[in-house]
């Protein structure tokens, strides 16, 4: 399963896009932050990133893509960045057909450390152990983007197994 991860910000999207079984290493395809310009006003900027990630879909040819779901914050103008750029990295895998899953911080915290209570520096130095890399991905939306994607890979690919052998338990019982 090839899955696209996406921390979503207006101002820097974190992409890593990761290959992988359910509880097996995951390996490393790609990963990248897209930049928008704070100066240039909110259309632009969601243009921007909707051009980019239409784009890395397309380029890397993702199963499915996995998005870090808003939650509460403090600051609202924040939140609603994080929330259209989330919105645009789910039109552009609704727009290539992908199934989307969306993530808590904390889901994906306990899937990558096994501690939802885990901070940034715990994440990436177990993204760096679970892909194998030598280096920190910088900046931390993009080690966070590969979190979510491994935590897709684990978490979305055993649902997605469950939900087959369910279905074909239906049209074999069906057939009698």
């Amino acid at each position: 399963m090839r899955v696209l991860g996406v921390d979503p910000g207006l101002t820097r999207c974190g992409v890593g896009v990761v290959e992988g079984e359910p509880g097996r290493t995951c390996r490393l395809v790609a990963v990248e932050v897209v930049l928008t310009n704070p100066q240039d006003d909110l259309g632009t900027r969601l243009l921007a990133l909707d051009t980019a990630l239409t784009a890395l879909v397309a380029a890397h040819g993702p199963d499915a893509v996995a998005v870090e779901r808003v939650f509460s914050q403090h600051n609202v103008r924040t939140v609603m960045g994080t929330a259209q750029a989330g919105a645009v990295a789910v039109l552009a895998a609704a727009r290539a057909g992908l199934p989307v899953q969306t993530y808590t911080p904390s889901e994906v915290k306990a899937a990558v450390t096994g501690s939802g209570q885990a901070d940034k520096a715990q994440v990436t130095t177990m993204v760096m152990r679970l892909l194998r890399l030598t280096a920190q991905p910088r900046p931390s939306d993009a080690a966070d983007a590969l979190a979510l994607a491994i935590c897709h890979v684990w978490r979305g690919g055993a649902q997605a197994k469950i939900m087959a052998a369910k279905v074909a338990a239906q049209v074999r019982g069906g057939a009698r």
